[in-house]
This record gives C-alpha cells, sequence and structure tokens, in this order.
C-alpha cells in the first residue's frame, strides 16, 4: 500500500483510524525540517542552564532536584524504565498504533521540541509493523505516564512489543529483526514522549468509527422492531423534529426504513418503541461533541513543558478532564439507547404486542423461542450499567501530593470500549428477534427494510425450532456493518 504522506499537523481523523489499520506514512521533507529547526532552537534555550521540568530536574516530587550534566545524559531513558508498571491484557494492534501516530502529529506541531529524527523513528516503527505493547488498564497518575511508557520504551529498547498471536516479545529483538538501533533520546525527548494525552485521543477516535457504525446498526434494528410490531408511525414524522436538526435526520432514516403503516396494531406502541428517534440523536450528539473534544486534543497544546514562543512553559495540557467528560456522555448516551433496545426486545416476545406467536416460536410450549436471547441481552444491560459512572470522580493523592488529581481519560476511553461491545451484543439480540418476527410476519416487508433482511439472512439460518442461539448472535456481532 502506497505511504499516507503527513503534511501539516492536523486533526486528521481518517488519517489516525487507516494507519490503526495497517497504512504505511510518510512525513513531507519540509515539516520535519520545520520540526528540527524548532528542536534546534529549543536545544539552544536549554544550554542557559535555567531549571526544565524533566529535563534537567527530576519529575513530580522530585522536580525540585537539579540534574547534574552526567544525570541528564541518561535521564530521558530513565524516564521511560520505572514507569513501565503495567501488564497484560495488552491493547489491540489497532489501538496501540493508533496512540503512535496521535504522539506523532503532536510532535509534528513542534510544541514538544523533538528531533525530526524521533518523529523519522516513530513512523519507521508503524512502517515496519513494530506494535508496542500497551497495558488496556489505566494507572493513577494525572495524565498518561504508565501506558505511554510501555508505548513508547520500545524505541529505545526498553519493554515489549506484540509478537504474531498477540504474545509479547522483547523490543530489542524486535528492532534487531529490522536492522533498527536502539533510539538515542536527547534533551526533552524523553519527557516528550510521556506526556500530553495522546493515548485517550487515539481510542476516542477509534472509538468513534464504531460508534458511529453501532448507531447506524441500531436504527437499522428499530426500525425493523417498529414495523414487526405494527407501530404508529406517528412519533417519527418530520414535524416531530422541528428545531433539531440531528433528530430531524434520525427520524428521516427510521422513517425511510420503517415505510408507513396502515393499519397499526395499536394507537400508541410501547414508550420504547415511540423514543426511538430521540434516544439515538442523543448517541449521535453525544459522538459529535467527543468528536470535537478529539479535534481540540489533536490542535492544542497538550505537553508540558511545551516549548512557546522561545521559551519553555509548564501546562496543564495532560489533564484530559475534556476527553473524559465527553467519553462518558457517549457512553451514557449507548447505555440507554442499549436499555431502551432491550426493552423493544422484552416486547417483541410478547403476542399482545406483535400479534404473533408467544416468544416468537414456531411451535410455543415444546419450543422456548427467542426469550432466552432477551435473556442474553439483559445480561448484557446489566454489566453495561457499572460503566456508566463519571469515570473523573474519585481523586487520589500521588506521588509525595505533587500529583493530586486526575482526570482519568484512558479509563475513559475504556469504558466506552466496553459499552460499545455491550451494546453491539443487545443489538444483535434484537435485530436476531426482528429477523424471526419478520419470517413470522404475514405482512411483506417494506423496502426500507430488504436490504437489512437480506444481509440477516446472509449470517442467520431460518429459525424453524431451538438451536444455540449463541452461535448465530456471534455471527451477527463479528459481521461487518452496512453491507457492501
Amino acid at each position: 500500500m502506497p505511504a499516507l504522506v503527513i503534511t501539516q499537523a492536523d486533526a486528521d481523523l481518517g488519517l489516525i483510524r487507516a494507519v490503526a489499520d495497517g497504512r504505511p506514512v510518510a512525513i513531507a521533507p519540509g515539516l520535519l525540517a520545520a520540526v528540527q529547526q524548532g528542536c534546534e532552537q529549543a536545544r539552544q534555550a536549554l544550554r542557559d542552564g535555567q531549571p526544565v521540568y524533566g529535563v534537567n530536574t527530576g519529575m513530580g516530587a522530585l522536580s525540585s532536584v537539579r540534574l547534574t550534566e552526567e544525570q541528564q545524559l541518561s535521564h530521558q531513558r530513565n524516564l521511560l524504565l520505572a514507569r513501565a508498571t503495567g501488564g497484560p491484557p495488552w491493547l489491540s494492534p489497532p489501538d496501540a498504533r493508533a496512540i503512535v501516530m496521535v504522539r506523532l502529529l503532536t510532535f509534528l506541531t513542534g510544541d514538544a521540541a523533538v528531533s525530526g529524527g524521533l518523529c523519522q523513528r516513530l513512523a519507521e516503527l508503524l512502517n515496519y509493523g513494530i506494535v508496542p505493547a500497551v497495558p488496556e488498564e489505566g494507572a493513577g497518575t494525572a495524565g498518561e505516564i504508565t501506558q505511554l511508557a510501555h508505548a513508547f520504551g520500545p524505541l529505545a529498547g526498553i519493554g515489549r512489543v506484540l509478537g504474531p498471536g498477540g504474545t509479547a516479545r522483547p523490543a530489542r529483538e524486535a528492532l534487531r529483526d529490522h536492522r533498527l538501533t536502539e533510539f538515542s533520546l536527547g534533551p526533552k525527548e524523553g519527557i516528550a514522549l510521556v506526556q500530553g494525552v495522546p493515548g485517550a485521543t487515539a481510542l476516542a477516535v477509534l472509538r468513534l468509527g464504531e460508534a458511529a457504525t453501532l448507531a447506524s446498526l441500531m436504527e437499522a434494528a428499530a426500525a425493523l422492531s417498529i414495523v414487526v410490531i405494527r407501530a404508529p408511525r406517528d412519533p417519527y414524522r418530520a414535524e416531530c423534529g422541528r428545531g433539531d436538526e440531528v433528530l430531524t435526520a434520525v427520524l428521516a432514516r427510521l422513517r425511510a426504513a420503517a415505510g408507513d403503516e396502515a393499519s397499526p396494531r395499536s394507537l400508541q406502541a410501547p414508550v420504547s418503541f415511540r423514543v426511538a428517534g430521540s434516544v439515538l440523536t442523543q448517541a449521535h450528539r453525544a459522538a459529535g461533541l467527543l468528536e470535537a473534544a478529539v479535534g481540540r486534543a489533536l490542535t492544542g497544546v497538550t505537553d508540558s513543558p511545551a516549548y512557546l514562543g522561545g521559551r519553555f512553559t509548564s501546562t496543564a495540557g495532560f489533564h484530559g478532564i475534556d476527553l473524559a467528560a465527553h467519553c462518558d456522555h457517549l457512553t451514557a448516551a449507548f447505555c440507554h439507547a442499549t436499555e431502551v433496545a432491550a426493552a423493544r426486545l422484552h416486547r417483541l416476545m410478547d403476542p399482545a404486542v406483535t400479534g404473533l406467536p408467544a416468544q416468537l416460536a414456531r411451535d410455543p410450549g415444546p419450543q422456548a423461542g427467542l426469550t432466552p436471547v432477551h435473556k442474553r441481552a439483559a445480561g448484557e444491560v446489566h454489566a453495561m450499567r457499572r460503566v456508566a459512572t463519571a469515570t473523573p470522580v474519585g481523586l487520589i493523592e500521588t506521588s509525595g501530593g505533587q500529583e493530586d488529581v486526575q482526570s482519568f481519560a484512558w479509563e475513559a476511553a475504556g469504558k466506552l470500549r466496553a459499552a460499545l461491545r455491550h451494546a453491539r451484543t443487545v443489538t444483535a439480540c434484537e435485530l436476531l428477534a426482528g429477523y424471526q418476527a419478520a419470517a413470522l410476519s404475514a405482512q411483506p416487508p417494506p423496502a426500507g427494510c430488504r436490504a437489512l433482511l437480506d444481509w440477516l439472512s446472509g449470517l442467520v439460518e431460518p429459525i424453524d425450532a431451538d438451536r444455540p442461539f449463541g452461535e448465530d448472535l456471534e455471527r451477527l456481532i463479528g459481521a461487518p456493518w452496512p453491507p457492501a
């Protein structure tokens, strides 16, 4: 595959996702030269001997300790050693690659005062497929120092990388395999690698892509459920979205998929059906807010100290409250949407709502039908509720009181990942029930649902009797959407 060329440091989410998926990357020579020029200016400023946090001083509670010139030579590498206190389970290769890519993009702004050589080496790690072993679980740091020490220690031959099958092996071996030397970190480069919020930023970028796909699938599942119970279409009329462009668009998609219902079964469908548009709108709106926060993280100042206006400046850019809050917002939106989907699924089991056989069984009584599928959804919803709490609540003092608050943005991104996983499973459960309800119904499906039903029929055999429905759900969970 041809390399994607970075010509400027900007908030290109598509670029980050493409590199996470394995695309190689190259840095435009002019941009690399500008980074090197800024690095040389910053290193000249360091020669005046003024204290610069983490460069010629210790870190955290040891920031008052001045380092000798001899100590400074090894200090930047040492910053990546003891801070690597995490362990498995490791992030997936796409997640880890996205973190490296985000760190590269933020370095190209010049704020971190790193060398062009370090930026080039990050690109080489991506292009050679050297994937750092980065812990999934967070740690109680003010930023992401623990995880970033794992992510970037391999540059200097420290720590482990992911090998075939996801097993970890020494980073030095991987470097030797590709005839790469251990990178010798210059002034400011060790601390630059462990500062900022590239981890939460990268993870949010990938989760946003997954969230968009899942929201689309949840809309399709909701529309199919609306169809099979013959719900009145009034709640989805365009007039109901007045003053809200996002809601208006969601309602339009639901109408297009569900079509008209000339003879609804009841005056009003259960609430879980009527509020489908409003609930899914909130997921779209929350995703938009998180995307804006990601843009701010990619273009704003997140390094500390940062080289700004010709001097080193301590900042608070490592405190990822913006990302944490908006990851939590999107998590909560999907938690609610998933609970509503599970409620619709339960209604699909009820002949009074659907007019179909009880529990969507071909032969109710001898067959259990899809009630066990609803129970799977209930378990997923219960598990999902545990990730719907506010992540930044519960501050803990560390580092002798120097680091006395945390944003836990990394954890918030991890909780969003878990929420999306649970939501995808519940959506698969609703789709399976909708597929069976459509098969049992004498009503022909509307044109807007035919593509979905064709997709489902390619994944799920006709349900004529009880069977291990977990296998059907596994296929639905793993299948790409939308269909090609």
